[in-house]
């Protein structure tokens, strides 16, 4: 029986999910995994248990609309300076990390006292 889009669909977020978990599994410091689409909207996302989220759902829902801009804007030029590999945002209480991939982003926080990031993205390349 062929699968429908909506099973398609559903198996993709699926796939999604379980490279945020696997991307928190990575790290203590990594507080949030989540994956959102070019429109900003949240696919999937994990936040580590027992921690308290940062920002408020009006404050996430704008965070998200900010990064899918930023990165829809960014692909007008991957033909000038070349396509995208990661951006980092440097906050006192976390760094974000993004990664885009096709039509997704990935959107990782790690408290700031990680100081070593570059390991941490190595390997969360390796699951995306």
């Amino acid at each position: 029986m062929a699968k429908t889009p909506s099973d398609k669909w559903r198996d993709t977020v699926g796939k999604y999910k379980i490279q945020c978990q696997q991307i928190l599994k990575l790290s203590n410091n990594i507080r949030y995994s989540g994956v959102i689409n070019s429109y900003g909207r949240t696919l999937t996302g994990t936040i580590k248990p027992n921690l308290k989220p940062l920002l408020n759902p009006e404050e996430v829902k704008n965070e998200f609309f900010i990064v899918s801009t930023l990165i829809s804007m960014r692909q007008v030029n991957d033909s000038s300076v070349g396509k995208l590999d990661s951006v980092i945002l440097k906050h006192s209480k976390v760094n974000i990390v993004i990664l885009h991939k096709k039509d997704i982003t990935f959107y990782i926080s790690i408290n700031s006292k990680e100081k070593h990031l570059e390991p941490i993205i190595s390997k969360i390349k390796k699951i995306i």
